[in-house]
């Protein structure tokens, strides 16, 4: 089992520990702050031991990443993990914009379901099942999100089951809800969201989530 210390501090940018495991190109962490893609929020970027990451997969609770074949790392060797920060601090307020997005459906359309999300540096999305436009709603659940983070209120995170290593994210009188991936500690870090519908065929629904900024 790899630990997340991602979890632990979601701002660290670089993190030193020891190599666990080695097959061929993989290797495995006794703990990381590189987190590999789940639950639609895409894989750090960066480096271990100053080599470029090429890919990172979860397999169970462990972490495996793929470096250059010649990487000529030992098991217990220490090593440095980087990431890129910057693109780390934009997924994280995107995921939490999405997050926020998604519970606000669920509150106004009853029976909707999500059938997919995915959460990129430029933009996150979520799709989702649903017979009819949901253009119309989109002006009234970006005022409700954006009013959520303006308030600049507190995200709570910790384990519903720590050997399952199940997550949640909560804020107090809005929601508490089932989620692994890393978070900002506030809503006002996540700064003015604005929405966008795509039609992705019939019965889906894309709603696509941009920051201000962009």
């Amino acid at each position: 089992m790899t630990r997340k210390s991602f979890w632990d501090n979601a701002y660290a940018s670089s993190h030193q520990t020891v190599v666990s495991a080695i097959e061929g190109g993989d290797i495995e962490l006794e703990s990381t702050i590189f987190f590999a893609f789940s639950g639609g929020q895409e894989s750090d970027q960066g480096t271990i031991a100053g080599m470029h990451v090429t890919s990172a997969r979860k397999e169970g609770l462990r972490i495996k990443y793929a470096l250059p074949p010649d990487h000529g790392l030992r098991v217990g060797q220490s090593v440095l993990v980087e990431i890129d920060w910057s693109r780390r601090y934009r997924l994280m307020r995107l995921h939490f914009a999405a997050e926020l997005v998604l519970e606000l459906f669920y509150k106004e359309l009853r029976g909707v379901e999500k059938v997919g999300a995915h959460i990129a540096q430029d933009k996150a999305r979520i799709d989702f099942a649903w017979p009819e436009s949901i253009a119309p709603l989109l002006p009234s659940i970006a005022d409700k999100a954006n009013k959520i983070i303006s308030s600049d209120r507190e995200i709570r995170t910790g384990f519903d089951d720590v050997p399952n290593e199940r997550r949640y994210w909560e804020i107090e009188g809005f929601s508490k809800v089932p989620c692994g991936g890393t978070h900002v500690r506030s809503t006002g870090e996540i700064g003015p969201i604005r929405l966008k519908r795509n039609n992705i065929g019939r019965g889906k629904e894309r709603v696509e989530i941009f920051l201000c900024e962009q």
